[in-house]
């Protein structure tokens, strides 16, 4: 029994640690509203990019950091994040809802 308890503990914990927000990535997602909105909710035609496959979105991002997707600014601002970063970046906004 005790060890039951422990292990269920731990998945438990597990389990939050996987839905915690990464503070880090809310910070960097900040600039992102300028042009894409609050929490990624577009009311322009900028695209809202909250609630969309987080595959879809890296692979985005890292296109426009490499120059191989065009855009007017999105390639300066992919630019400055590591493959990782924007990997974490996807992720936040993946997870918000549409």
């Amino acid at each position: 029994m005790k060890y039951t308890i422990g292990w269920a503990t731990l998945l438990l914990c597990s389990a939050a640690h996987a839905q915690t927000p990464d503070l880090q990535a809310r910070a960097w997602a900040a600039s992102c509203a300028a042009c894409h909105g609050t929490d990624g909710k577009s009311h322009s035609a900028i695209p809202s990019i909250n609630g969309q496959d987080k595959q879809v979105l890296l692979t985005k991002l890292l296109a426009y950091k490499r120059d191989q997707l065009p855009a007017t600014v999105m390639h300066q601002h992919a630019k400055g994040y590591s493959d990782a970063e924007l990997d974490r970046l996807a992720t936040h906004f993946s997870r918000l809802p549409k």
